[in-house]
């Protein structure tokens, strides 16, 4: 049986607000992130740059994201997660419009690190504010804030889509974008949750950090992330040039994927508040594992369609589980503990582009999905590390 989440003291006090507003948080990430990626081919042209550079930009992006992760966790340790999560939505608001105007190359290139920078620190405070709300509720909870990202990922790929009907409005969906950030970043000053007294910081820095269970849940992440780079980089690729569909059904492997990571997130809460929290991420892994498997070894569109929606179920459940799992290792020093984790996100995304790619260019695209199939499957024996009670740090895992 599930073991019910224990109550941070005082949770009866936390508002219902915190909640509402955290839920908003996601929501721009993801609305936001689906408005860069699908402005890509716009904003290609614009510049006149080709893919090889736009590829380079990307992965300075996942960089950037990475310190901008590390910002989040120095920021939440001196002045709370709430400012680490509203200054992230600062630099993109910031950086969105920069990107979108007709600015000389160098000018572009910088919004695009400040972009990252803030990326990765909304990225990693989400999560912890996620955690501190979940934490107050005691119940899972993390699941349905992933799920409102992928929602607002759908809408923000509609708004991009709406805006790029004509040459004049193309862009506008990434001020819109900006906009949306700020608005969140400014009220969540007053509505984001609030953590621990700042003496019960100060006095948890004197403990140890889990190191071992920080890399096992990295580790997981890591592989999670990896899947969804692959599908999100490669997926319409591989249909096209090597299933030999159309360029209209290209885009439904994407569609399905993203279908499937909205429903697990949807349910991923429920089935918490049933099963071990390691049971559902081992039976989320099985299916993804499958889904790859289908798309490196049956060449057919059909087929590698299907394999993509199966895959979105590990990316949907693993990543609200893994974070809440993170978020129980030292529930006062949770904010610094996730924001290492959080960095893992990156590397994964890194080797789902990039790796999946020179595979690809080895032995084909479709055998290049082996990897996140491997990753998955190399992932299976740390699950076990779900299953570890809240406050459990020992002197094995700060080693």
């Amino acid at each position: 049986m599930a073991v019910p989440l224990a109550p941070s003291p005082g949770s009866e006090r936390m508002p219902r607000a915190s909640r509402v507003a955290v839920t908003a948080a996601y929501a721009t990430q993801g609305l936001g992130y689906a408005v860069v990626v699908t402005s890509l081919p716009t904003l290609k042209n614009r510049q006149q740059i080709d893919d090889t550079v736009v590829n380079l930009i990307i992965l300075g992006v996942c960089v950037a994201a990475a310190g901008g992760s590390v910002l989040a966790g120095a920021l939440a340790t001196r002045l709370g997660a709430r400012v680490a999560l509203s200054t992230g939505f600062v630099l993109q608001a910031i950086a969105l419009p920069a990107a979108a105007l007709p600015v000389p190359f160098p000018v572009f290139v910088a919004a695009f690190v400040v972009y990252g920078v803030g990326l990765g620190c909304v990225d990693a405070a989400s999560a912890m504010q996620g955690v501190v709300v979940q934490r107050a509720y005691g119940r899972s909870l993390l699941g349905g804030f992933f799920a409102a990202y992928t929602a607002a990922a759908i809408v923000g790929a509609l708004l991009v889509s709406a805006f790029s009907l004509t040459p004049t409005t193309a862009g506008v969906a990434l001020v819109v974008a900006a906009a949306i950030a700020l608005l969140v970043a400014l009220a969540g000053l007053r509505f984001f949750a609030r953590e621990a007294a700042p003496e019960t910081a100060v006095a948890a820095e004197r403990t140890a950090l889990p190191h071992r269970a920080i890399w096992a849940l990295g580790f997981i992440i890591l592989a999670a992330f990896t899947v969804d780079s692959a599908v999100s980089t490669w997926s319409s690729i591989l249909l096209t040039d090597n299933l030999g569909t159309t360029l209209a059904v290209a885009p439904l492997g994407y569609a399905l994927y993203q279908v499937v990571i909205l429903v697990t997130r949807l349910v991923t809460d429920r089935l918490l508040g049933t099963l071990p929290r390691a049971t559902v991420a081992a039976a989320a892994l099985i299916v993804s594992v499958i889904g790859c498997l289908v798309v490196s070894l049956i060449p057919a569109g059909g087929a590698a369609i299907a394999g993509f929606a199966l895959a979105g179920v590990a990316v949907g459940a693993l990543v609200p589980i893994t974070f809440g799992a993170t978020g129980e290792l030292d529930p006062a020093r949770s904010d610094e503990i996730i924001a290492r984790v959080n960095l893992f996100n990156y590397a994964g995304a890194i080797a789902g582009a990039v790796l999946v790619g020179f595979l690809g260019d080895v032995f084909g695209l479709a055998l290049g999905f082996l990897l996140p199939a491997v990753a998955l499957a190399a992932v299976l024996p740390v699950l076990r590390r779900l299953r570890r009670p809240a406050a459990s740090v020992t002197a094995a895992d700060a080693g």
